[in-house]
């Protein structure tokens, strides 16, 4: 199957030397109707959206990709509230990104490099009389205006010296690093410069002199990697602005995940922690001791102690809700929704009675009504909560609901499922019953109509301890099952992110079925939506209970007549790349080969590495300098207090010696996260083994894959490798 792009391009008069082309819709020519690496790269990605303030509008972003180029293009639709009137402003080959309503409803805010730096602009709803707003030194990473828009908070990056010593003046040349504390790297860099939040009134029609309202404070907001304007807002009065950070540096921001909630006067400047009282004391986490040990919980009604995030005024004033979960130094705590009454003080945790966590929210315009979005049984839907705590399904069926925003009596969100990618729809609420559900938009039309998407099934298998896991099993388009299927069991990263109705633009299931595979995607045990139990039972026993349930979803399935034992394969990426390589030596020769994309190949190796210490604390349990912790695994004796497997006795690197099926390994040298020195080192101990293998390795990628070039090789030599051991 292949597929030829040809990029529908417009050429603007930009005044420059050489005309810039637009990255826009892409027209593809299909040959067929399965889906190909080249059609999913062709796909429009829908981003961020925004309400007008009378609520008859949307605006929102949509990223095209050209793999010609190897780069992406931002562009901002403007749409009517019911899906009509779709009207492209983007005109130029800039991004524009994070567009915004004006108070009066009649503008829309934006940011752009036009200018030579990204900067805050604004245009009038057909895209025309465009004019700049700031004039920032450095680039506007983010903004929020007030609700009055006579004030505006910009988001710069500052330079910090905390973990790496400030260069010597004279020696500008030097790329040496001194390194003096933890966190000298995040995710895919060094860190040099951290995110503050700056205050600026509007003047003239343009902002005026920035404050930054973390002056002197070596503090993230928003916080790295991943935080953008939803960790600040504003009071519906304008006064006041909450903000999300972790105020911490070095071993001490490496090792906690507690983060505060803060609020900053305009008026006064002064600012207040909102999660914790004055003069808390913070205890120290030992990474000598377990990990139920460290898990001390200092959680009352005025103190949070784990991770706090994504304050919202209610539109009345008198709350502000945020994400919060329990206990400090655990990433996947169940995240639960906070609302603080700022008249008495008084916390109420209004989703305690749904058991999983709430991934998203929003304020109803009642104040007394919380929207939000949280994972079920695989499935992401829309809840509605009250301030009492009494939450009720909107949605149904087998899709993920994304981002939500307030659009009068309705909802708008974005929604995908496994067979489709991002489209927005209204979500309006019955007193009784499921929410009506109207889709707004069809982004990826084209495709819609043209390719034919596998049939996708959801099966409960039995584990080996008596329970059910969910798994979805994807099957090739045009199905026969009279006929025999190489298969692939899919693992799952996290090590506790859902197997819900998905879409991924590399990790597609969709792609995998499209190329003759029956994929498997079990719920095994540590993943959310079943229960605290369940979620749970995977910390500190990572080659445990969830790597039988993996066993059991593929052998179940076996007993299928369509599926070929003879041809199966077994693939996934980060904790999912832990699985595959644990699994290459304890498969009892079930799998033909194995796929690892930037997975922990030794876990002691890992513990060293990573740079966010919290994640090895937690999930491996203990340090490995622990009194009694030992790495023979034929002394893999009980490291954590509930009797889990000690995770460094049972590191996948120890059972090399047990690989007997080719490997695949792929890693980016930029992962801070898992560093390549993992798949390197598992690729090297299978050549030395004697087992075909290959390293696909990138320089310039972190923990994921951004390039448009860089995701077709990855496609083309993950299809290739199956291809030649499974479709012999």
């Amino acid at each position: 199957m292949t597929a030829a792009l040809s990029l529908a391009s417009a050429v603007p008069s930009t005044g420059a030397d050489e005309p810039q082309p637009v990255i826009g819709k892409n027209q593809i020519t299909l040959t067929g109707d399965r889906l190909t690496p080249e059609a999913l790269w062709a796909m429009g990605r829908i981003g961020s959206f925004t309400v007008s303030p009378d609520t008859k509008k949307i605006a929102y972003t949509v990223s095209y990709y050209s793999v010609a180029q190897n780069k992406s293009h931002t562009v901002i639709y403007l749409m009517n509230a019911d899906g009509s009137g779709n009207t492209l402003l983007t005109t130029t080959a800039d991004n524009e990104t994070d567009p915004a309503f004006t108070p009066d409803g009649q503008r829309l805010t934006f940011l752009s490099a036009q200018s030579g730096s990204n900067q805050v602009w604004e245009m009038a709803l057909d895209g025309t009389s465009r004019r700049q707003l700031t004039f920032s030194s450095k680039d506007v990473e983010g903004y929020k205006f007030s609700p009055d828009g006579q004030k505006v908070i910009l988001v710069h990056s500052v330079d910090t010296y905390t973990s790496i010593e400030k260069p010597y003046d004279d020696l500008p040349l030097a790329s040496g690093m001194v390194i003096t504390d933890l966190n000298y790297k995040h995710w895919d860099h060094y860190v040099k410069t951290i995110p503050h939040i700056f205050l600026a009134e509007m003047k003239d029609g343009r902002a005026g002199e920035e404050k930054d309202l973390l002056e002197g404070e070596p503090f993230e907001c928003p916080m790295l990697p991943f935080g953008g304007s939803e960790q600040f807002n504003w009071s519906p009065d304008g006064r006041y602005v909450v903000y999300t950070s972790r105020k911490k540096t070095g071993r001490d921001y490496a090792i906690s995940t507690d983060s505060d909630i803060y609020r900053y006067d305009t008026e006064s400047g002064k600012t207040d922690n909102l999660c914790k009282p004055a003069g808390y004391q913070e205890p120290e986490i030992d990474p000598s001791r377990s990990m139920e040990q460290q898990a001390v919980n200092h959680q009352t009604q005025d103190c949070n102690v784990g991770y706090d995030t994504n304050p919202s005024y209610s539109p009345d004033g008198q709350y502000v809700a945020w994400l919060s979960m329990a206990r400090n130094g655990y990433e996947s705590d169940r995240t639960r929704l906070c609302v603080l009454n700022l008249e008495s003080g008084e916390k109420t945790y209004v989703t305690e009675s749904f058991q999983s966590g709430v991934d998203g929210f929003c304020w109803a315009q009642d104040s007394r009504t919380l929207y939000f979005t949280g994972v079920w049984h695989a499935r992401r839907m829309a809840y509605a909560t009250n301030l009492e705590g009494e939450v009720r399904q909107l949605t149904d069926g087998d899709y993920d609901y994304g981002s939500l925003a307030l659009c009068g009596d309705r909802i708008i969100a974005a929604r995908h499922s496994l067979s489709a990618p991002d489209d927005l729809y209204g979500i309006t609420p019955r007193k009784k019953g499921n929410a009506e559900v109207v889709r707004l938009t069809r982004e990826n039309q084209y495709f819609e109509e043209r390719l034919v998407m596998g049939e996708v099934k959801e099966r409960w298998v039995a584990t080996t301890d008596g329970q059910k896991e969910l798994c979805w099993v994807v099957y090739p388009p045009h199905f026969d099952p009279t006929k025999k299927y190489p298969t692939l069991l899919y693992c799952e990263g996290g090590p506790q992110s859902p197997v819900s109705q998905f879409w991924s633009y590399r990790w597609n299931l969709q792609i995998m079925a499209a190329h003759g595979y029956i994929v498997v995607a079990p719920n095994r045990r540590g993943l959310p939506g079943f229960g605290m139990e369940w979620l749970e039972e995977i910390s500190g026993d990572y080659s445990g209970q969830c790597m039988q349930d993996y066993l059991s979803a593929i052998d179940d399935v076996c007993k299928e007549p369509y599926v070929d034992r003879d041809r199966l394969g077994c693939v996934g990426a980060s904790f999912g790349g832990y699985s595959v390589y644990y699994l290459a030596g304890h498969h009892d020769k079930r799998f033909k080969c194995f796929i690892a994309h930037d997975g922990i190949f030794n876990t002691q190796q890992q513990y060293y590495e990573t740079e966010e210490m919290w994640f090895p604390n937690w999930d491996l349990g203990a340090a490995p300098w622990r009194k009694g912790v030992s790495a023979n695994p034929d002394n893999a004796e009980k490291v954590t207090d509930n009797q889990k497997a000690n995770p460094y006795a049972t590191s996948p690197h120890l059972y090399v010696d047990k690989w007997d099926a080719p490997i695949l390994c792929i890693h980016g040298e930029k992962d801070y996260r898992i560093l390549s020195s993992q798949g390197q080192s598992a690729f090297s101990a299978a050549v030395m083994r004697g087992i075909p293998a290959q390293l696909l390795l990138y320089p310039d990628e972190n923990h994921w894959v951004l390039q448009p070039q860089n995701g077709i090789l990855w496609q083309r030599t993950f299809f290739r490798w199956l291809d030649r051991w499974l479709k012999k």
